[in-house]
């Protein structure tokens, strides 16, 4: 029960690292809140901080399909759409949430990133790694501002971890994927689902109360 009595916020809870998340965090005590918005509204990180009440952390777990044009294909559509389903709901829950967690001592929000940008990508997907990159850096800065209010700004930035989003159970089988893991990846294996979410639990629980700012690789070595 490391998190008993803890009320957590879970973004898009349905998606990308959400289900085992939520499903560890659950049977360690804490009272989940589990919105499946895709915050993609400049309103909605507002709304949804309004309405969930005092939060001890928040787990900021925002996906999109990778956009993998090259640098003279790419189209401000898509790579808009980084931004806004990735990038801009991470700073506005951050923005929302921080008033309340000053004036209550503290608090956590996790960021699932992606350690894509520590890296170059093969193949590449530049405007994906571009806006987790802006993820990343957004994590260091501001979570460095925050920490003198007691706020814990980090992020779990993950691959090559299995999840529907990018890492699926088919790709898992298929023998080219396979080859390029056991060349790319020093543990040359997925990473599980419920290893991201211990990792993302350490970072909400009071066990980090000494982090701020951090960006932790979650990748088998890779980066």
């Amino acid at each position: 029960m490391r998190l008993a009595g803890k009320r957590i916020l879970l973004t898009c809870a349905n998606t990308y690292m959400g289900p085992p998340i939520a499903h560890l965090f659950s049977n360690e005590g804490a009272d989940v809140i589990a919105d499946t918005d895709s915050l993609v509204s400049p309103d909605a990180p507002q709304q949804l901080i309004d309405s969930a009440g005092d939060l001890d952390a928040i787990v900021a777990n925002l996906d999109l399909p990778a956009y993998a044009a090259k640098p003279a294909d790419i189209e401000d559509g898509p790579w808009l759409d980084s931004f806004d389903a990735m990038v801009h709901p991470l700073m506005r829950l951050v923005r929302a949430s921080a008033p309340k967690m000053a004036e209550a001592g503290g608090g956590s929000v996790v960021a699932i990133t992606s350690s894509s940008p520590l890296r170059r990508m093969s193949p590449q997907a530049v405007p994906y790694v571009t806006a987790r990159a802006a993820q990343n850096a957004f994590v260091r800065s501001a979570g460095h501002a925050l920490a003198k209010q007691g706020i814990r700004l980090n992020a779990v930035a993950q691959n090559f971890v299995a999840n529907e989003t990018y890492y699926p159970p088919e790709l898992a089988q298929n023998e080219k994927f396979l080859k390029r893991l056991r060349q790319d990846v020093p543990a040359q294996r997925l990473g599980e689902g419920s290893e991201t979410a211990e990792l993302a639990l350490f970072l909400a629980s009071e066990s980090s109360s000494f982090i701020f700012g951090q960006v932790i690789s979650q990748d088998g070595g890779w980066s």
